[in-house]
């Protein structure tokens, strides 16, 4: 499995096709709200040892993300920072105006990774080519996507300069997709999942609860691992520090082939999220 022989420590990463590490453990902030909640969240991942910060224009929590960076006491060059650019900022000129005010609710002068939030029909290759032109003045050190399916995956390399680098995407046991991430490792693009616990509902399969007690370990543990020995970067939300520690505790155990065959086994293509071929907002 891809980059498996480098899953060792809450620090640890994949490559990305530029060569940038990419910390595979992330916090994400969805829902998290933009006042000490979210400021306290990040300071908290941060000083149990998270690299890596998720967050996004449309979440409304940029500012509070950048005040829990430099509460944190971590330097800001050890921090992988992640944020996109909301559908209503799609577009070549919106997107550069956007991007320029992310950085400034942020408080940081670049990103490590600037994503398109959703494939916005008849928008998003021109969202994608200020992208290219963001990562060409090193503005940014990589730049992705979220919720691209393979046809619009295919629909930007047909005559992109930069092939997108990251694909952040729904991903869990019911939603797996194997075909697309199949598609993203040939390509070279990183595969990263949100909501891995399908929002919640991941707790009540019983295959997870009988993992758990195999391995001794909570479904959530479980289900994080998965995600890395499959190579996709995972982000689990929480603002509890408690959670926010346990999502972590996942480098002393290792799961079999046959545990990861399992799991993969309870596809149903169920989202609990939006579908990327069909959303209007």
């Amino acid at each position: 499995m891809k980059n498996e022989l480098k899953i060792t420590d809450i620090k640890g990463s994949f490559e990305l096709c530029n060569e940038v590490q990419m910390p595979y453990l992330g916090l994400g902030t969805y829902l998290s709200d933009n006042d000490q909640e979210v400021v306290d969240a990040v300071k908290s991942a941060l000083q149990l040892g998270y690299r890596h910060i998720d967050t996004a224009a449309a979440y409304k929590n940029e500012e509070g993300v950048g005040k829990g960076i430099r509460e944190s006491g971590v330097d800001r060059s050890e921090i992988f920072l992640v944020t996109k650019v909301w559908n209503d900022d799609q577009g070549y000129e919106e997107t550069l105006k956007a991007f320029d005010a992310s950085l400034n609710r942020l408080g940081v002068d670049y990103l490590d990774l600037y994503l398109v939030h959703w494939p916005v029909e008849g928008k998003y290759k021109d969202t994608w080519r200020a992208l290219e032109h963001l990562y060409a003045q090193k503005k940014i050190r990589a730049i992705g996507v979220s919720n691209f399916l393979k046809h619009h995956l295919e629909d930007v390399m047909s005559d992109c300069t930069v092939v997108p680098m990251v694909n952040q995407m729904e991903f869990h046991p019911h939603l797996v997709q194997q075909e697309l991430i199949d598609f993203c490792t040939d390509n070279g693009i990183q595969y990263e999942s949100w909501s891995p616990f399908m929002q919640g509902k991941v707790f009540e399969l019983d295959i997870c609860t009988d993992l758990a007690k195999k391995h001794n370990k909570s479904e959530a543990q479980i289900i994080l691992r998965y995600n890395l020995q499959k190579g996709i970067v995972a982000i689990p939300k929480s603002v509890h520090t408690k959670r926010i520690a346990s999502n972590a505790d996942i480098f002393d155990f290792e799961l079999s082939a046959a545990d990861i065959a399992f799991l993969d086994g309870l596809e149903t293509g169920e989202r609990v999220g939006p579908d990327p071929d069909n959303f209007n907002f």
